[in-house]
């Protein structure tokens, strides 16, 4: 279990940077047999991903939203979680193709939704937390001088490869 850090922390990252909600919304909770398969699925896929060091992904939050779950996951690259998405071996496709299936059989029972986030800038701070979020997934750092408040975090907050601000 991670330890809670006291200290005011942030996140450090090179590179691309994608941002990636995925969740369902479930619309009929008395019909467990309609959305449990979408449920289940998606640890399959957090675990196949996790697995993989070269999957693209980076780290992940599962939350709990209005009308279902969800994941909020963080990438290296666009490319890297479109290949995921349509490749035919990994748990992803198998995983689409069976809830089509059930949703033809029962229109409006289970919601699925995602939103992409090519993140230019981010900009992240954490007082008294386990590591969390965008910095677990990537760096944790503590917060410098220099970036003592959010406008500095946001501005030195590039993910574009290279372009690492400098350290405190």
């Amino acid at each position: 279990m991670s330890k809670i850090v006291t200290g005011r922390m942030t996140h450090r990252h090179d590179g691309e940077l994608v941002v990636f909600h995925i969740g369902m919304q479930i619309n009929r909770w008395w019909r467990p047999d309609l959305w449990l398969p979408a449920f289940v699925a998606m640890p399959r896929m957090l675990r196949e991903l996790s697995m993989e060091n070269d999957s693209g992904l980076l780290g992940y939050e599962l939350l709990f939203g209005n009308g279902g779950p969800y994941v909020v996951q963080y990438w290296s690259s666009i490319e890297k979680l479109y290949a995921y998405a349509s490749a035919p071996s990994q748990e992803h496709r198998p995983a689409w193709t069976a809830f089509n299936r059930a949703a033809r059989k029962a229109p409006g029972a289970v919601g699925i939704w995602h939103e992409t986030f090519l993140t230019e800038r981010a900009e992240s701070v954490y007082v008294a937390t386990k590591p969390m979020g965008l910095a677990k997934a990537t760096e944790h750092v503590a917060v410098g001088k220099r970036h003592d408040r959010a406008q500095a975090r946001f501005t030195d907050g590039r993910t574009v490869a290279g372009e690492r601000p400098e350290a405190d």
